[in-house]
């Protein structure tokens, strides 16, 4: 049987000092980031995922972007080493939590630098995006662990956003969705669909037809609902103001061995 366990962290006191890279700074309202988080990993559990909460990081303003410390292939953790210095520190917990679930850990190592946010998985397809937090030799490193057991690894360029999920995700026909402003080459993907938001580039496929998406993407909430996908939506603006999406808060255990 499929697992759906999900990893989640929950935001810490200094979430307001998280790095943005791409956009203007704006205040973050902590509380009410609290609450956003508390309604999305209810969201998640209303969907029939367990979440797995991963120890706080409170010293670390970007802790609650799980997404980013690990990349999962099957039952295979890989534990990322973020491009940003100040996010090294996150991994640790991640690790030892993947490894209580019984997934066969590997790591990225110096010079390697490679963010969970940077990859996406389509089917056995591993999209990478080369770009500010990951670099070539991260790109290898992952290669060279998710290859040998059936992957196929494509690189791709980020130039225009944090991560490559900043800019697509994937619906679960394998569509990449994207918002063309932000998307490097969207020939690169096939079966590309355009979306009018930025936000609705961010899907988290739930399970059973359902995709969690924000709610401040409502154009494109209506195009995929009336291409017959069953949308749900979440309020995470406080959490886009750090550049962070649906895909970022967690992370996403479907094969482990249950």
């Amino acid at each position: 049987m499929p697992s759906k366990k999900a990893l989640v962290r929950r935001p810490g006191p200094r979430l307001a000092e998280g790095l943005v890279t791409h956009i203007e700074r704006e205040k973050v309202d902590v509380e009410l980031a609290q609450d956003q988080w508390d309604a999305y990993t209810e969201t998640l559990r209303a969907h029939g995922w367990e979440t797995v909460e991963v120890d706080p990081e409170d010293d670390c303003p970007d802790s609650v972007f799980v997404e980013d410390t690990v990349v999962m292939y099957r039952n295979v953790a890989l534990i990322t080493r973020p491009g940003a210095e100040s996010r090294r520190a996150e991994t640790a917990g991640v690790e030892e939590a993947v490894a209580r679930l019984g997934c066969s850990v590997n790591w990225i190592w110096e010079p390697g630098t490679l963010e969970g946010g940077d990859v996406l998985k389509v089917g056995d397809t591993l999209y990478v995006g080369r770009g500010g937090r990951t670099n070539a030799a991260g790109v290898q490193q992952l290669r060279a662990v998710f290859e040998p057991l059936g992957a196929r690894v494509v690189a791709v360029p980020v130039n225009k956003v944090l991560h490559l999920k900043s800019a697509v995700t994937a619906l679960p026909d394998g569509t990449v969705l994207g918002h063309i402003p932000h998307v490097d080459r969207p020939s690169l993907f096939p079966g590309f669909l355009a979306v009018p938001e930025e936000a609705g580039a961010h899907v988290v496929l739930l399970g059973s037809g359902k995709v969690l998406m924000s709610a401040s993407a409502p154009k494109t909430a209506e195009l995929l609902t009336d291409l017959g996908h069953d949308v749900v939506t979440v309020d995470i603006s406080e959490f886009e103001k750090l550049e962070g999406c649906v895909t970022c808060l967690s992370v996403r255990l479907r094969e482990l061995y249950v």
